[in-house]
């Protein structure tokens, strides 16, 4: 596995670390305490070229590859892990699935909105009654008689930046009687604008609280027939496909708050003198240190493994599920690891909002949630490896 690092990459690297480091830390507790969505940032990293680093110039976006997404990834994670939130969908669950599965007209419809920033796109596969199981969805999708139109009726939950979205990739069952159940899934893009669209409830979360969260509810939404995205039918395979590259870009937003808590940490078991030393110089201060650093650079690899075989994959047509699921679960629980050692290691301060490590914290946790749960990351690799279905 190639490590160095191109020019290309390191610019993006770069620019993604300035940004971060001079736009969106200065501003990250405002918008967590508030709860405020981030526009006037995603509007700058829109045009920075951060809302479509993998996509193709000829649709706005920035035209590099995984590697350079991660890495732009981790930078402003470090920051705040919310704005990452807002750029890992936009990028990944978004953008990634249409230039996959759209045709010409829709990339070009679709896509530049979205990568420069002007508007927010989501992505709704999530049900009140169906997460991990998705092949059990509720909302459903009949064609008119016409057939000029999909009529969708139903409830979508946690939806990133549902609040705010403009343009949304959804799921919903257009053959309910389909065996295998998931076969009768289709993918729709819709906009939110339109009659028979709602903003259902925002959820009042833990952490990523500046990342908006909420339920949508479609009521005789009328989406017509072009805007079905790749065949009816295929919607589930459209979905676990776009998860593959979402996983990677989480496990890059994981690996960015653990290394903000970790660096944290560093300088403070420098600093902190106890019985009259620093604390850094104590066994098991170190230990914790250790531990840490071991388990970032572990994560580190997982997902430069996972980006390049996503990579090779544009050529080979192989999938990178196993490796996209193992560089997510790993650096997910090593950025939970992280946090969680960084509150004991500032004691009482780490507890405090006086400091960003207690929002380290918060913000970790989701990591080992959403885009599939750490026990599910768990069942795809192992029956990948067992060759399970």
């Amino acid at each position: 596995m190639d490590l160095h690092l191109n020019e290309e990459q390191l610019m993006i690297r770069d620019a993604a670390r300035d940004f971060a480091q001079n736009e969106i830390a200065p501003v990250a507790e405002h918008y967590d305490q508030a709860g405020e969505f981030p526009m006037p940032i995603i509007k700058q990293m829109g045009e920075m070229g951060f809302m479509g680093i993998e996509v193709p110039e000829d649709y706005g976006g920035a035209g590099m590859d995984t590697i350079a997404y991660v890495l732009a990834m981790e930078e402003i994670a470090k920051a705040d892990v919310a704005t990452s939130t807002i750029m890992s969908v936009n990028n990944s669950l978004y953008c990634h699935g249409i230039l996959m599965f759209g045709t010409e007209e829709q990339r070009k419809a679709w896509i530049p909105p979205i990568v420069l920033g002007e508007q927010i796109g989501a992505y709704a596969l999530t049900e009140p009654m169906s997460g991990s199981d998705a092949g059990t969805m509720r909302t459903r999708a009949e064609l008119s008689e016409d057939g000029s139109h999909y009529v969708i009726n139903g409830i979508k939950s946690w939806i990133t930046s549902g609040p705010v979205a403009h343009r949304i990739v959804i799921f919903a069952k257009t053959d309910p009687d389909a065996t295998p159940k998931h076969r009768g899934i289709s993918a729709f893009l819709i906009e939110t604008d339109q009659p028979g669209f709602t903003v259902g409830k925002t959820e009042p979360k833990l952490g990523i609280r500046a990342s908006a969260t909420c339920e949508i509810m479609f009521d005789d939404y009328r989406c017509p027939v072009e805007n079905i995205l790749g065949k009816p039918g295929e919607g589930f395979k459209i979905a676990m496909t776009v998860l593959d590259a979402g996983r990677i870009g989480i496990a890059a937003q994981a690996l960015g708050v653990a290394e903000a808590a970790y660096d944290a940490s560093v300088q403070y078991a420098r600093e902190r003198v106890a019985f009259g030393k620093p604390i850094g110089a104590f066994q098991m201060i170190q230990q914790k240190i250790a531990d840490m650093k071991t388990r970032i650079e572990a994560s580190r690899l997982l997902i430069y493994q996972a980006a390049l075989a996503k990579m090779a994959s544009k050529k080979s047509g192989a999938r990178y599920t196993t490796e996209a699921a193992m560089a997510k679960l790993f650096a997910s629980e090593t950025a939970m690891y992280v946090a969680h050692q960084a509150v004991q290691i500032h004691g009482g301060m780490g507890y405090s909002k006086e400091l960003p490590i207690e929002r380290y914290f918060r913000d970790a946790k989701i990591t080992e949630i959403y885009e599939g749960t750490s026990e599910i990351q768990r069942m795809v690799i192992a029956r990948n490896e067992l060759k399970i279905r």
